[in-house]
């Protein structure tokens, strides 16, 4: 694998103005790097705005600040052929394979249609060829293609959508919740697809999802977001081992332990109240007001993005020296 930054989100922000003043921030200055060949995960509850990260990133929404590089180049300042030879390169695979599919299209229109956009096709020969290649490429047969979506169950309809998105032999694939509508029997061979194609084409990923246990399993480094915010950053094991964000621990924490003796004396953490809503956010760190170890400055200051240990960063008042020296000093003098 290469280490050459293929995408660099750089302090992306979405805002959905909504009238009269008021604004939802779905998406509040969130930064990192993808590197070419790797899957990096995006993490967090619904409604953290990760799904509107995935498409900001993509160009389906305008970002309201920021930067997306792609290959170096500004994805929200492309000309359209510059769009054009972008969106070869980048496709996105959606949640809901029940709705991102057209019913009253084929499935060969479906998968052939960006192909037939983009002008890749040389003959309706090649075509038909091409479409059955991709098929087999996701695990179904070419007497699949004249059939209509409702003829599939969901996990074949996902591979139908990632057929799709193979269509224009793409570099990156945002993969956004690809696997959280499908039943649990199913998810597991989707994700062993989608890494076998990796490994054949040397696809890189961005893997949106709300599911640690399945995204440490595909992703070499995940970013956990909360409340359009990314309060951690590290590598897939080194989140595990030792996650130090209070919101990572008790994502960590609801994951269930296949041992029921471990799982019945093991301790949860349970995060009281309620998601607060985007469109006023709390002050100070975004999480201190569900946070079990919030302090009075929690409130009061956004925590800075510091990196702890090589390549694992963190937003958080509990690892920040200047805060803790602060709270230090003035114990003493009272």
């Amino acid at each position: 694998m290469t280490e050459n930054v293929i995408l660099s989100v750089q302090n992306l922000k979405k805002h959905f103005d909504l009238g009269k003043g008021t604004t939802l921030k779905a998406v509040n200055g969130i930064s990192f790097d993808v590197m070419e060949g790797e899957t990096f995960g995006l993490v967090g509850e619904s409604g953290c705005g990760k799904s509107t990260a995935g498409r900001t990133i993509l160009g389906l929404y305008n970002r309201t600040d920021g930067k997306v590089l792609f290959e170096d180049q500004d994805v929200h300042s492309m000309t359209e052929k510059e769009r054009n030879n972008f969106l070869k390169k980048m496709q996105m695979i959606f949640q809901d394979p029940y709705a991102s599919l057209n019913p009253r299209s084929t499935i060969f229109e479906i998968i052939a249609e960006p192909i037939e956009i983009h002008h890749l096709n040389k003959s309706k020969e090649a075509l038909k060829e091409r479409v059955y290649e991709l098929l087999e490429d996701v695990g179904l047969n070419r007497d699949h293609a004249n059939r209509y979506p409702h003829e599939f169950s969901g996990g074949q309809r996902q591979r139908i959508g990632i057929a799709r998105a193979l269509a224009l032999e793409p570099k990156f694939i945002i993969a956004d919740e690809p696997i959280s509508a499908l039943d649990v029997s199913v998810q597991a061979s989707v994700v062993k697809l989608l890494q076998k194609l990796q490994k054949e084409k040397g696809l890189t990923y961005l893997f949106i999802a709300h599911d640690l246990s399945m995204v440490k399993y595909i992703s070499k480094r995940i970013g956990v977001m909360y409340l359009g915010q990314m309060v951690e950053l590290t590598t897939s094991k080194q989140l595990y081992n030792e996650p130090l964000h209070p919101y990572t621990q008790a994502l960590l924490s609801a994951i269930p332990i296949p041992d029921p003796d471990i799982e019945e004396k093991r301790e949860r953490i349970i995060l009281e109240g309620e998601l607060p809503s985007p469109i006023n956010p709390p002050t100070g760190c975004v999480f201190h007001t569900r946070c079990p170890m919030a302090k009075a400055v929690c409130g009061q200051l956004q925590p800075k993005w510091l990196e702890k240990s090589e390549g694992h960063y963190v937003a958080c008042h509990l690892y920040d020296e200047e805060v803790l020296a602060i709270e230090q000093f003035e114990t003493i003098a009272h």
